[in-house]
């Protein structure tokens, strides 16, 4: 119960990094805010290595090159796209949108890693499209140009659920071994580096303003969904099995709708409520056959 426990909170965090993307979106530009995020977290995930005495192992360059693209991928790319798509589309639809990530992951692992597809994947890939489409609001989108925004949000999130999938694959092909921690800290470290490098020579962020509010939701996603749901998620996982931490992923999408509706008092529409029931549903298909491919955004 406990190992349930840490794991249901961990993706209580993971689904609320969507409210808060949604927040900063409106604000902050989408590499200076993933800067800060990275500035902020790093320190601790410094700290918990020293205290802890996890240290990275050699590594050919290869899986160094392999780890630089982790970072531009998962760590860069889900953070900024997700952010600049929530400044597009509501957060409700953004977090249906976010729950597709295990089957995205499975399809990539069918057209980079060679895995064989089954009938199973077919039909969790339809069901989650079903979801996609209702989710993101094709009907108001066919109805002109007044739907253009929302569908831009929809594809950009769809984008960053894109980068999270590389990122977990490209982890399946590294030779050494590396364990969670220290991994996390690299990927922070190299995030902050290349999402700084960006800001500067993109978006002048010293030419910016701050609203209080955003600088609150970058502190929030460093240090809850970033270290803490670290932490809850690799302290349930190893309490339970992987087929049951796999079931608990399929609670970050309902935990981002109702933080949408409960914090920025968005309303759930009925379409929106299909989408997220069909995502669900194609998630825990998939799960059933095998471990879904997730993981907490670090």
């Amino acid at each position: 119960m406990v190992g349930y426990l840490f794991c249901a909170l961990a993706m209580v965090t993971v689904g609320s990094t969507v409210v808060a993307s949604k927040v900063i979106g409106g604000a902050l530009p989408p590499f200076t805010a993933t800067a800060l995020r990275f500035a902020v977290a790093l320190p601790v995930f410094v700290a918990l290595c020293w205290l802890l005495r996890a240290q990275l192992p050699r590594m050919g360059w290869r899986d160094a090159l392999l780890l630089v693209l982790q970072a531009c991928a998962g760590s860069v790319g889900y953070t900024v796209l997700l952010i600049a798509g929530t400044a597009h589309t509501s957060a409700a639809s953004a977090g249906v949108l976010i729950g597709t990530l295990p089957i995205v992951s499975a399809v990539f692992a069918v057209f980079v890693l060679g895995e064989r597809p089954t009938l199973r994947l077919f039909a969790a890939i339809a069901l989650a499209t079903v979801g996609v489409l209702a989710a993101s609001g094709v009907s108001a989108a066919a109805g002109g140009a007044a739907g253009a925004p929302h569908l831009l949000g929809a594809a950009l999130v769809l984008a960053a659920v894109a980068c999270e999938a590389l990122f977990i694959l490209l982890n399946k092909r590294l030779r050494t071994p590396v364990e969670a921690l220290p991994l996390s800290t690299l990927m922070c470290a190299l995030g902050l580096l290349f999402a700084g490098v960006a800001a500067v020579c993109v978006e002048q962020p010293w030419q910016a303003e701050f609203d209080a509010g955003a600088v609150q939701a970058v502190l929030y996603y460093a240090l809850v969904p970033t270290v803490l749901g670290f932490l809850l998620w690799y302290a349930g996982a190893a309490r339970v099995s992987g087929m049951e931490a796999a079931l608990f992923t399929a609670l970050a999408p309902v935990s981002a709708v109702l933080l949408a509706s409960a914090i920025l008092h968005e309303p759930i529409s009925p379409q929106q409520l299909a989408g997220m029931a069909c995502v669900l549903a194609a998630v825990a298909s998939l799960a059933w056959q095998r471990p879904a491919y997730g993981r907490v955004e670090l």
